[in-house]
């Protein structure tokens, strides 16, 4: 399932109760939906490393009563009250002692003397046993109480995400240049870092920090790995050269145009951001002078800017043009 899919199958579930495990790659954003479908739905979230608990820390410890009686004193990270999530992230890497003790708390809702309140919901992440992850094998009685959603990376569906968070945008026009490079993780691979949704993260961030030019490779490989790194610093150069797009939105019936695919996808990430009513008309004259599939990028990238170009004379001027490639 894609990411926008996991995300709609959660706001389902959740109010359900229904308890639901996320299988996925490292690095494909399983913790990050999670706690974006919590926010959304207006729900706390309690986030629980079950690989860092002992089998004692769900029931907590006993003390003893004033009749002689022993009792059971729950972790204070259990909730007690309200509507929320209750994420156990990583459970399958848990030890098997650990995640036998979630089994009255994911199916009986209790475990020991306490009681997970009415308003929650507990949701499970963790990592495939194929992606040679730590992991340990998942009981059958524990992996029957959940409902299991296998989590798949989206080239647009990340793209979306990261336009939402302002990620830099030679690092959008890069993914959609190599989209392959979103995520490109080999389990019988040896390299420490590898390019997926988690570490271009990192990558944006780095960027945006604008470090010295001969810094630059070694912190983008330090993330995303050498291979993925030369490409996009390589990209990067390319983007950073790219002609003012003023000056091209100036003179679109003149203005130069790229040769090689690389600097097309740059120039377009980079005058799509310029979109507004002063410009659609230039945006639009300079997309019908480029090959049919840079257009549509240019065109699509703009609308998302500024939604409004869609009611422009311009637009509707190209979409009639061009509708054999956009439908």
């Amino acid at each position: 399932m894609t990411p926008k899919q996991i995300e709609n199958a959660l706001k389902l579930l959740v109010p359900l109760a229904q308890p639901v495990f996320v299988w996925g790659a490292p690095g494909v954003g399983k913790s990050q939906i999670v706690a974006q479908v919590a926010e959304k739905l207006g729900r706390e979230l309690v986030d629980i490393r079950a690989v860092l608990l002992d089998p004692v820390d769900l029931r907590g410890l006993p003390r003893i009563e004033k009749d002689g009686t022993a009792s059971w004193c729950p972790p204070s990270f259990l909730p007690t009250r309200g509507e929320g999530v209750l994420f156990l992230d990583e459970l399958n890497a848990a030890p098997p002692l650990v995640q036998a003790a979630c089994y009255q708390l994911v199916l009986d809702r209790r475990i020991g003397e306490y009681e997970l309140p009415d308003g929650w919901t507990v949701v499970a992440a963790g990592n495939r046993e194929s992606d040679r992850a730590v992991t340990h094998r998942m009981p059958s009685a524990l992996a029957n109480r959940f409902v299991h959603l296998d989590f798949e990376t989206d080239v647009k569906d990340w793209l979306e995400w990261a336009e939402s968070r302002g990620l830099s945008p030679e690092l959008l026009a890069f993914i959609r240049f190599r989209p392959a490079l979103l995520h490109d993780f080999d389990p019988q691979g040896s390299e420490k870092a590898f390019p997926s949704p988690r570490t271009w993260e990192y990558v944006a961030r780095i960027a945006q920090a604008v470090p010295a030019a001969d810094m630059e490779y070694d912190l983008v490989k330090g993330a995303v790995g050498e291979g993925a790194a030369a490409e996009f610093v390589g990209f990067c150069k390319v983007y950073r050269e790219l002609p003012d797009p003023d000056e091209v939105l100036a003179a679109p019936e003149t203005a130069a145009m790229p040769e090689s695919p690389a600097t097309m996808y740059a120039l377009c990430e980079a005058l799509a951001r310029k979109a507004g009513n002063e410009t659609s008309e230039a945006l639009v004259t300079y997309a019908s002078r480029l090959p049919s599939e840079f257009g549509v990028v240019l065109v699509r990238g703009a609308v998302r800017t500024h939604r409004d170009m869609v009611r422009t004379p311009a637009f509707s001027r190209w979409a009639e043009a061009n509708a054999d490639v956009l439908f």
